[in-house]
């Protein structure tokens, strides 16, 4: 009897065994949290993402568009050929551009702004931002050499326009026999020459000294008492002024209360740079081109 129960028992187990065995084989492999195959403690193993897509061709006219919003709103941060600049971040390998289509990702940061790092909002319309990123499409991430292949000249305007521009809107602040006098022969990359005119101090680009100085910009505060604090500006956004006195002291003031009816500072803001600003939503793509054919004449 007891030979007979440990045969069953025996048999019991064995057809326990096979049916967790048969239950284990008809399921997937589990990865364990966090674990599986791809190294030590890696993930699971998965075809890497697209880094620098490959693009269809653009619409040459949006491309053009494009071309000349980037080149008035977004050039002199951003550079010309998309790789940043002193003031600004390339948008060469930036996540957000590379994985964008149609300027549906680019578009909160455009419309918002970063005002925490130095980037105002623009009050661009869906269809502009679409050609503007069908501009910044055109380049193509994918080698040193390739991102940087530059084209033989960028002076491609009327220089007979371009003094005319000059003229009659840069004329009553520059001279060409006072300021600018022999500038092509200080300056002599064209395109070097071309950022620094449209944005004094920021023509530069990354890793380069930028030809032309200027001053910093000044802010005066005056508070709700009277009291007037000026100095040299360290931050302004919507919210905070912050500036550096003559006597080296750092002062922030709030701008910007939710208590109806507060006293809030007057913000004063003294831009040496300001006119250029103003100028840059001005401009068309054949005035800067004209003027810097232009510029590059005064030897």
């Amino acid at each position: 009897m007891a030979n007979g129960m440990r045969d069953r028992v025996f048999l019991a187990v064995v057809a326990v065994s096979a049916l967790m065995i048969a239950v284990a084989q008809a399921q997937p492999p589990q990865q364990p949290p966090g674990g599986g195959r791809g190294g030590r403690g890696g993930g699971q193993i998965t075809s890497p993402r697209n880094a620098y897509p490959d693009r269809p061709p653009g619409d040459p006219e949006a491309i053009a568009r494009g071309k000349a919003l980037y080149g008035v709103n977004c050039q002199f941060c951003h550079g010309a050929d998309t790789r940043g600049g002193d003031s600004g971040p390339s948008l060469l390998r930036s996540g957000t551009v590379l994985d964008d289509q149609r300027g549906e990702l680019m578009a909160p940061v455009i419309q918002n702004g970063r005002t925490d790092r130095g980037m105002p909002k623009f009050a661009f319309n869906t269809d502009q931002i679409a050609d503007i990123a069908a501009f910044i499409h055109t380049f193509r991430a994918a080698g040193y050499d390739e991102s940087r292949q530059k084209p033989p000249s960028i002076v491609v305007g009327d220089a007979n326009a371009g003094e005319a521009y000059f003229a009659s809107r840069c004329a009553a602040c520059h001279s060409t026999s006072g300021d600018l006098k022999g500038l092509a022969s200080k300056v002599t990359d064209e395109r070097l020459l071309q950022q620094t005119w449209l944005m004094p101090g920021t023509g530069g680009g990354r890793g380069n000294t930028s030809p032309v100085t200027v001053k910093p910009a000044r802010v005066t505060v005056t508070l709700p008492s009277g009291e007037k604090v000026s100095g040299t500006l360290d931050r302004i956004d919507d919210f905070v002024v912050s500036l550096k006195t003559d006597d080296g002291a750092f002062r922030s003031f709030k701008t910007f209360s939710t208590t109806p009816g507060a006293k809030l500072p007057e913000v004063q803001l003294q831009d040496p740079l300001q006119p250029h600003r103003d100028m840059l939503r001005v401009y068309t793509d054949a005035d800067i081109h004209n003027v810097t054919a232009y510029l590059v004449t005064l030897k």
